[in-house]
């Protein structure tokens, strides 16, 4: 059995691990890294997702990275324009040679007599175990199991004799042309997948049990293309990313302040793109407050120009049972169909699947509070990383990897070899880490850390806030003890 030993080891190689190496690299240029990835290619979420239309409901001024201007014409970007971007990132810095690919985490053990991170690691086809150690061990897996989504066990399902797809393992060799297609979900896959598929298929039904709000922006940024015209790319970049920033603050802010307004004014915005006669009360107006839960990005509208075209529709109902036939919903109605995709949802899950301790005993992420949104108290010398549900992931991405270099080089400064975050019994108010009534956060609750009521335990949506407290803001703190 090989061991092998670096400086930091970042676990995944998505946007966020891609993003860590490349601020390792240059804030942190002499700490030895390397990126263990479970699957066979880069991109995360932007290799594994490959349904039809599957795209970001983020624009690419703030999704991308601050140190990487996004050049495409398109802002509301496509799935493979995503993962070419980050292919080009990681070729560009030299991170993808750091990258070991087939590398699945299966437990990693934290030693205080040693000050080490030993990781267990099943390699490659085989899973033959390799040992890692590190001095500081990096989490960027993202949030979601990447081995399983979420779908429910719906009654009756092995009498339906047709496929039944969850996106997050499309077949590509799935045939849906001039067929009949029941998506069931109303989040932002559900919506992405409608107006790709109905191009095709002879109707698609997008059947939810509750609705959920909708938001049209241009997939082009028309400011982008007047701005390329006289200013440098990397200007552009960045003032169109700040101007995202503030205004997605401002609109934010304004949603949770005056909800019964703003849902007045989303669900009106909504009224010319649909028939005069469309039941927007049924179909388009959730009993939730505007972002309760996440709002779903329409680009072009092109969601309402396949129901106004009469090449798809939606349902709002309750499922009864499948059928041989389709779906018994819960009023009688069934509807027919020879695909159904269940755009039911992710399961919710944090690290990666692996099984942590300290000192031989194994840590609990429920019974742990998060510290500056980006460690857990009681397990030293580990970070994790993880976005924003208010805004685009990778600006948090990019904040959290600054701020985990400058307590890298602050420890090498000073000689500690250890460093955690200790929560004491009158600190410990406890609010649940994310303020979200989505379902896939809902069912996830259970087994996710805790945010405290105040800094440094409290886990902010707010960029600005955090670029101060994170990217200038000191390193130390009470609450942070080196030895």
């Amino acid at each position: 059995m090989t061991t092998e030993h670096f400086d930091v080891l970042i676990i995944g190689a998505g946007i966020s691990g891609i993003g860590a190496a490349y601020y390792l690299q240059t804030k942190s240029p002499n700490k030895s890294y390397a990126i263990l990835e479970g699957r066979e290619n880069l991109g995360g979420t932007w290799d594994l997702f490959r349904y039809p239309g599957v795209r970001s409901d983020s624009d690419m001024y703030t999704l991308g990275y601050a140190f990487k201007p996004w050049t495409e014409a398109k802002s509301i970007a496509d799935g493979p324009h995503i993962l070419s971007y980050l292919k080009e990132t990681a070729e560009e810095n030299g991170i993808d040679k750091h990258i070991r690919y087939s590398h699945k985490v299966q437990t990693a053990s934290w030693s205080s007599e040693t000050s080490l991170w030993t990781l267990e690691v099943a390699n490659g086809e085989n899973s033959e175990l390799t040992i890692y150690t590190c001095n500081f061990f990096f989490q960027c897996s993202g949030y979601y199991n990447y081995d399983a989504g979420f779908t429910p066990d719906f009654a009756g399902r092995d009498s339906f004799p047709g496929p039944v797809v969850h996106p997050q393992f499309w077949p590509q060799d799935l045939e849906y042309t001039d067929k009949k297609v029941v998506i069931i979900g109303s989040g932002a896959t559900a919506v992405t997948l409608l107006p790709k598929i109905a191009e095709k298929a002879a109707h698609v039904t997008m059947l939810q049990r509750s609705p959920t709000y909708m938001v049209t922006a241009p997939a082009t940024d028309p400011l982008s293309t007047t701005l390329r015209k006289y200013f440098p790319e990397t200007f552009v970049y960045r003032a169109l990313r700040w101007r995202n920033v503030l205004r997605g603050m401002a609109v934010f802010w304004y949603m949770r302040k005056k909800p019964a307004r703003s849902k007045d004014l989303l669900i009106g915005w909504l009224k010319p793109q649909l028939a005069a006669d469309y039941d927007i009360e049924r179909h388009f107006t959730p009993s939730y407050n505007p972002w309760d839960q996440r709002l779903c990005l329409v680009p072009e509208g092109d969601l309402f120009t396949s129901i106004r075209k009469g090449d798809a529709s939606v349902v709002t109902d309750h499922i009864d049972t499948f059928t041989e036939k389709g779906i018994l919903l819960k009023s009688g109605q069934e509807l027919e169909a020879d695909v159904i995709v269940t755009a039911t949802g992710l399961d919710m899950q944090i690290g990666g699947n692996v099984a942590l301790s300290v000192d031989g005993v194994p840590v609990n992420y429920a019974e742990k509070m998060t510290y500056k949104g980006m460690m857990l108290s009681d397990v030293p010398n580990m970070a994790f990383s993880m976005g924003y549900t208010n805004a685009s992931w990778t600006l948090k991405v990019d904040v959290t990897c600054e701020h985990v270099c400058r307590l890298l080089n602050y420890m090498e400064q000073h000689n500690y070899q250890h460093c955690v975050a200790h929560c004491n019994d009158d600190e410990w108010d406890e609010e649940n880490m994310l303020d979200f009534s989505s379902g896939y956060v809902q069912r996830a609750l259970e087994k996710l850390p805790k945010s405290g009521a105040k800094k440094p335990w409290k886990l902010y949506q707010n960029y600005v806030l955090d670029l101060i407290t994170l990217g200038f803001g000191k390193v130390t703190h009470r609450a942070l003890k080196f030895k």
